[in-house]
C-alpha cells in the first residue's frame, strides 16, 4: 500500500467506524473497489492516474453509500475542471455498493509535486 492509500483509507475509516451501519469488511471493499475506478482516471496532461498524481485529497462514504471525494488539479486554471469531476463521478458510480457520488474541487492546499505516488513518478519518467 503506497501512501496515498494509507491517507484515503485513513480518512474513510476515521469518519465511518465511529457510527458506521457498514461493516468494516463492507467498508474496506468499498474503499478498495473506489480506489481501483479513481486509478482509471487520467490526467490528460499527466500520463499518470489521478490517484497515484496525489489529486484525491479524501474520500468520504456515507452510511446510505454516497461516496463524497475531495479533489484538486494541478492546475486552478485547468480548462477540463468539469470534465474531470465527470470522469470522476463516472468511474466511482460503477462501485458494485456505491449509491450516489459528490465530487468537490478544492485548491487547499494547492497540489504539488510532493503528493505523487513513486508510482506516478516512474510514470512521468521521474524516478
Amino acid at each position: 500500500m503506497n501512501k496515498q492509500e494509507k491517507i484515503a483509507l485513513t480518512s474513510v475509516a476515521n469518519k465511518e467506524h465511529t457510527a458506521s451501519m457498514l461493516s468494516a469488511d463492507e467498508l474496506d471493499r468499498l474503499t478498495n473497489d473506489i480506489i481501483t475506478a479513481l486509478k482509471t482516471v487520467h490526467d490528460p496532461e499527466i500520463p499518470a492516474d489521478i490517484y497515484e498524481l496525489g489529486l484525491i485529497y479524501s474520500i468520504d462514504v456515507e452510511n446510505d453509500r454516497t461516496v463524497r471525494i475531495a479533489m484538486t488539479l494541478t492546475n486552478p486554471g485547468c480548462p477540463i475542471a468539469s470534465e474531470m469531476t465527470s470522469w470522476v463521478e463516472n468511474a466511482v458510480s460503477t462501485v458494485a455498493g456505491v449509491s450516489h457520488v459528490e465530487v468537490t474541487i478544492t485548491f487547499d492546499p494547492p497540489w504539488t509535486t510532493s503528493r505523487m505516488s513513486e508510482e506516478a513518478q516512474v510514470a512521468i519518467g521521474w524516478y
